[in-house]
């Protein structure tokens, strides 16, 4: 099954800058996923597990080296990536 992720980071820091693209680039560095990235979110696309356990790998990353974040995320069967 694939999988279509709209994902927004908030980090609750002044210098916030450095904790989104950290994870962005952590994001890009999987061969399987496809990841478009724009002013306002990320989006992320590939198999369900294998999403889903990027993210739960990644944001839990981002908890243990940054502190706390907000993470707004939009899930949607399929793979809706552009073609």
């Amino acid at each position: 099954m694939k999988l279509s992720v709209e994902i927004s980071k908030y980090p609750l820091h002044q210098d916030y800058i450095p904790f989104i693209k950290g994870f962005i680039d952590r994001l890009n560095e999987y061969d399987d996923l496809k990841v478009i990235t724009n002013t306002l979110s990320t989006q992320i696309f590939g198999d369900y597990d294998l999403v889903m356990s990027v993210l739960s790998t990644e944001i839990k990353r981002s908890y243990d080296e940054f502190g706390k974040a907000i993470f707004v995320c939009k899930f949607l069967n399929g793979d809706l990536s552009p073609q």
